[in-house]
Order: C-alpha cells, then sequence, then structure tokens
C-alpha cells in the first residue's frame, strides 16, 4: 500500500541515487517545473521586486546551517537542515497546491473526509484513506494525534534550528453548532492544558477563545464578558502557561468578534503580563483598515495600566467571508500597513500608520513583545534589517519573536535560522528567534484546518510556487551533490 503513495516514490527514488544504485533520470519528474503561477493574494505577494523564484535568492553556499549534525560547517544551505523525507513531502503538497485542478481534487476529497456518511471516504472505516491523509497533508502540517508523536516533532523542530514551537490544539466549534457550555468549556480546558504539557519551556501555545463552545463565540460577538466557567477555565490556562515559562497566542477570528476578543486578551493582559513579560497575546490583523486604531487604543491602556502589552501582527485570514469595505483596498495597502506597523513596534515609536490616541506622537510606548506572524519574505527581511540597525546603533531591542505555520514558508523560515546561525560569532548581530507554529491532534477533528491550509495555498499562489521552486532547487542540490557536482 505505501509502495502506491506517490512522495514515498519520489523519496525511495532519491534515496536509491544517493546510494548510486539508479542513474539521474530516475528523478526527471521531481525537478520538472510542475504548476502554474496563478494570482497573488492579500496575506502574501510581495511590496517590491523579489527574485524570480525564492528558490534564487537562497544561494547554494550560504553562510551558515542549523543542524545538529553539521553544526560548524559554513558552507550548507539555508535548506539543508530539513530532512529528505520534509523535502519531497513540500514539493509534493506544493506542486497539488500550484495546480488549480489539483487543488480542487484534494480540497474535495478533504471535505468528503469531513463531511461524507459513505464509508469509502471516512477515516474511521477506510485505513487506506487514513494512510494516504496521514502521509501527505496530515504530517505536512500537523504535529501528531499522541503526546510521544507531538514530542517527536517538536524535537525534530528544535534539531532543524528552531527557537521553539508554537503548538495548537485542533478541535474548532463552528459558529452555527449547538453549544452545551459546561462540556464544551470543560473540552477546551483539557486540550489547552494538554497542550501545555507537551509543550517546553520558552515554547507558545495557540488557542482561540471561541474554542470554548458557541456560547463563547456569542459572547465575544456580543461584546460580553466570559461567563465565570469561561474565565475560570482561561485563568487556570494562564497560570498553567506562566508557571511553565509559555506563552499563549489567542488568534483574531472575524471582525464580528474582534471587540469582545480583545476584550478577552485584555483582562488576561492585566493579571499575567507583568515585569516585561507576556503570559498573553493578542493578535491584529493588518489587512483591516480598523487595526492601526485599535492598536494604539489597546498600547495606551497597557501604558496606563502599567502591564506589558504581547501583540502578535498577522496580515489577515478571513478574506473570503470578511465585508469588503472593512479591508484595505489594494495588496499594496496591506502589506504598507503590515510593515509600517512592524517599523513602529520595532522602533517602539509612532509612525504615520500607527499615530497615538491623545495626539502625542512622543508618547513612549508600554513594555511590549512582539510576534511577527508572516510567511512574506520582504517583510521577514525589513524588519530584520531596521532590528541590525538598531542594534548598530546601541538600542535596545523589543523582545520580539518570528513565526511561520508548520508545513509552509520553509524557505522563510530557514533562512531565518541560517542568518542567526551565521551571526552567533558577531555580538553586534541580531540573532533572530524563529518558530513553527504546529496544530495536534486526532486526523478527523485536524480536517478543518487542513481545508483552511488547502484554502490559504490556493489564494496564494505566488508564494506556493515560491515554495515549490526552493524544495524544487534543493532536490536537485541534494541530487548533484552525490555526484559531486553540488
Amino acid at each position: 500500500m505505501k509502495a502506491a503513495f506517490p512522495l514515498q516514490r519520489v523519496e525511495a527514488a532519491l534515496s536509491s541515487v544517493t546510494n548510486k544504485h539508479t542513474t539521474p533520470a530516475c528523478l526527471a519528474y521531481i525537478v520538472q517545473d510542475g504548476g502554474r503561477r496563478g494570482r497573488a493574494s492579500i496575506h502574501t505577494s510581495q511590496v517590491k521586486k523579489q527574485p524570480a523564484t525564492l528558490a534564487e535568492s537562497i544561494p547554494a553556499s550560504s553562510s551558515a546551517h542549523t543542524s545538529n549534525a553539521s553544526q560548524g560547517d559554513s558552507t550548507m544551505p539555508a535548506l539543508s537542515v530539513l530532512p529528505l523525507s520534509s523535502v519531497l513531502r513540500t514539493y509534493f503538497i506544493t506542486t497539488i497546491s500550484s495546480s488549480p485542478t489539483l487543488l480542487g481534487a484534494s480540497t474535495s476529497l478533504l471535505q468528503r473526509m469531513l463531511n461524507s456518511r459513505n464509508p469509502l471516504f471516512r477515516l474511521d472505516s477506510n485505513p487506506v484513506m487514513r494512510a494516504l491523509l496521514w502521509e501527505t497533508f496530515y504530517k505536512q502540517f500537523c504535529a501528531g494525534e499522541t503526546e510521544a508523536q507531538v514530542d517527536k516533532r517538536c524535537a525534530e523542530l528544535r534539531k532543524e534550528g528552531y527557537a521553539g514551537v508554537i503548538l495548537e490544539y485542533a478541535p474548532e466549534v463552528l459558529a452555527d453548532a449547538e453549544g452545551n457550555e459546561p462540556e464544551d468549556v470543560a473540552f477546551w480546558r483539557q486540550g489547552m492544558l494538554d497542550s501545555v504539557k507537551m509543550a517546553s519551556p520558552g515554547d507558545f501555545i495557540g488557542l482561540k477563545w471561541s474554542g470554548m463552545g458557541p456560547d463563547a463565540m456569542r459572547l465575544m460577538k456580543a461584546n460580553k464578558e466570559p461567563t465565570e466557567r469561561m474565565s475560570e477555565a482561561m485563568h487556570a490556562l494562564c497560570k498553567a502557561a506562566a508557571a511553565k515559562n509559555l506563552a499563549l497566542l489567542p488568534a483574531a477570528e472575524e471582525t464580528w468578534s474582534l471587540t469582545g476578543f480583545h476584550d478577552w486578551c485584555l483582562r488576561m493582559q492585566r493579571v499575567y503580563n507583568i515585569d516585561g513579560k507576556a503570559v498573553v497575546y493578542s493578535t491584529h490583523q493588518a489587512y483591516l483598515k480598523q487595526t492601526p486604531q485599535r492598536i494604539a487604543e489597546q498600547l495606551a491602556i497597557a501604558k496606563e495600566e502599567g502591564f506589558t502589552y504581547g501583540l502578535k501582527l498577522v496580515r489577515g485570514a478571513y478574506l473570503g467571508t470578511e465585508k469588503r469595505e472593512l479591508i484595505h483596498p489594494t495588496i499594496e495597502a496591506t502589506h504598507a500597513c503590515y510593515d509600517n506597523l512592524a517599523s513602529a513596534l520595532i522602533h517602539r515609536a509612532y509612525n504615520d500608520t500607527l499615530q497615538p490616541i491623545k495626539g502625542d506622537s512622543t508618547a513612549s510606548f508600554p513594555d511590549l513583545n512582539v510576534v511577527l506572524a508572516t510567511h512574506n519574505a520582504v517583510s521577514v527581511e525589513n524588519a530584520q534589517r531596521l532590528r541590525q540597525e538598531q542594534a548598530d546603533r546601541g538600542e535596545a531591542l523589543t523582545p520580539l519573536n518570528f513565526a511561520q505555520l508548520q508545513g509552509m514558508a520553509d524557505e522563510v523560515s530557514c533562512r531565518l535560522i541560517a542568518d542567526a546561525k551565521a551571526n552567533l560569532s558577531n555580538d553586534k548581530a541580531v540573532k533572530e528567534r524563529v518558530f513553527k507554529c504546529s496544530t495536534w491532534g486526532p486526523i478527523y477533528d485536524c480536517l478543518n484546518y487542513l481545508l483552511r491550509r488547502a484554502a490559504e495555498n490556493k489564494d496564494a499562489a505566488g508564494r506556493t510556487n515560491d515554495t515549490r521552486r526552493a524544495m524544487q532547487a534543493e532536490i536537485w542540490r541534494r541530487f548533484k551533490g552525490v555526484f559531486g557536482m553540488a
């Protein structure tokens, strides 16, 4: 059965080449230019001109690498830290994502696995279907179903050079679902505490307040306080995270719930974000026109009340469901907003995009911790440059981490890791920390998450092609290495 999976056939072919048992011809379809360049979405398209492909921006001989096995060798390219299975699987998945026909078929199959009552498509009754999903999309984007599997995946990511992981429990609540508050909150609480148990000190926990059930979603929509049961569960999670030196990254959702969402985040931040350390963050979406003012309002609250403000900045993930008038009119405007907000946060100073509430542009910021969650290479490079310029001037740096999703934008993540490794011996260089966000949970419960990743790859065709070509270049580099041509 396993031999029938395309990814495993490819890996076997390349492994056989590595053992010099076959000829280069067996890899022809791996390195061919599969897929088509599609339209770029508001999430990913670049503000300024980039190399023809991101693969071209990753030199064959970069200055650093991160794997423990090759530590000390300064000639390895950034993607060399990835295991062969990961490179091949990413190439396989992004080739599918680059083809509207293949991606449409894959998405339809995932939908059937989620909703169909036909035993042919149900994961609990069709082991072949389950194995197919497990070896492709699940392994690409998820950490595992059990604690042992999650521990193994997290250890692999750290070995590749990541500072840690953002661990997120998969089950989600649908807006139209019937709720049972005691059961929903208990289920959410247990899943969150299990995530805390599996995480390591310094990691993050991803979560949604709406995960506490439809009742929680309705309360946030109405901008009402959480119930006593919900509040107790939130505090239990925050206390457990603080005790283990973890931080929490609640994810923002559609605008109809954002006022309530941010209020719930602030409730926890006031209690747990002390002494310059953010235990609880709040997420802001740069594609919304309202975001700069909302950030300014919350910075003012944190400054006035004396707590540390934790902020995760993303571009936004609900383009298909938000009212269009709430979102910046062009993709360039969204990118400009993201980069200008990032600049203000890095410098801890207001600018043309982030304006102070009371009009005093010289007003000081509160203590601030930032996560820049982005797959956009230009935004990452801009932030790196600004922070290095600060370091060169001897300025104090804002505590900041970069984050990308597991299975996506590895060429961006690995470049950050490689740059940090290259700068180890340079006391004046900024060693940026990068995290991978990895979802865990039963394979069926992860289907909604996997469908969102498929939709994001459809919208982000330009970036998906960049990743595919980066992996294609890495496969070819390793292949040439077998014959001493790398």
